[in-house]
């Protein structure tokens, strides 16, 4: 066996490895996508976003400030 034939053994058996880790990567690489899409749904079914939190304590906020306000004008404190 000649260094020409060993050579070439090596970059064969190189090659093989590196398709092999391209693969994997491919494949960590697609699960990881659908991870991402079924976390995006996930987040827009179960959390609210802030905009609409704000508006929906609006008034549960309002009716607090009237409590605290009529129990500080309270007369028997």
């Amino acid at each position: 066996m000649g260094i020409e034939q060993a050579f070439l053994a090596i970059l064969g058996l190189a090659c093989g490895v590196l398709g092999w880790f391209a693969r994997e990567l491919y494949n960590a690489t697609q699960s990881l996508r659908k991870d991402l899409s079924a976390l995006e749904v996930k987040l827009s079914v179960d959390y609210v976003r802030y905009d609409r939190l704000q508006d929906a304590m609006k008034p549960i906020m309002e009716s607090l400030h009237e409590i605290k306000s009529a129990l500080r004008n309270k007369a028997d404190k």
